[in-house]
């Protein structure tokens, strides 16, 4: 049974072919069921103890996860997702950015000058 937030068979047999194949050791978890769930933990932005036991136990997704990032997979199923949405038209690479920085004196904030405790009087400009 595929749950709300799991990948479709479609979306797997996308994704299946850019994750690592690992030859060493015991036989390892089912790459789908822990990309469901690391899906899943950042979904709700949840911590790794608190994704559900059907996925898995925790250190094993968070170990994947960090193993994943590391090696460049999700970089390398990103960039694929991006093509295969550029090549059908479904993506638009019109982007604005905007990068301006305005910093504002700690005297603008209302700090007090001097460590001041009180505020000056108004005096004859204020009337």
């Amino acid at each position: 049974m595929i749950r709300r937030h799991e990948l479709s068979d479609a979306e797997w047999e996308f994704v299946r072919p850019l994750l690592p194949e690992s030859s060493r050791g015991r036989k390892r978890l089912d790459d789908r069921r822990v990309l469901n769930g690391i899906v899943w933990k950042f979904r709700p932005g949840t911590a790794w103890r608190d994704v559900p036991e059907r996925y898995g136990p925790w250190a094993t997704l968070h170990t994947r996860f960090r193993r994943w990032a590391g090696d460049g997979t999700f970089d390398r199923m990103l960039r694929a997702a991006q093509a295969k949405a550029d090549a059908t038209g479904d993506i638009e690479w019109l982007v604005s950015v905007d990068s301006t920085v305005v910093r504002a004196h700690q005297h603008a904030a209302g700090a007090r000058k001097g460590g001041s405790a009180t505020r000056p009087s108004a005096g004859p400009e204020a009337a």
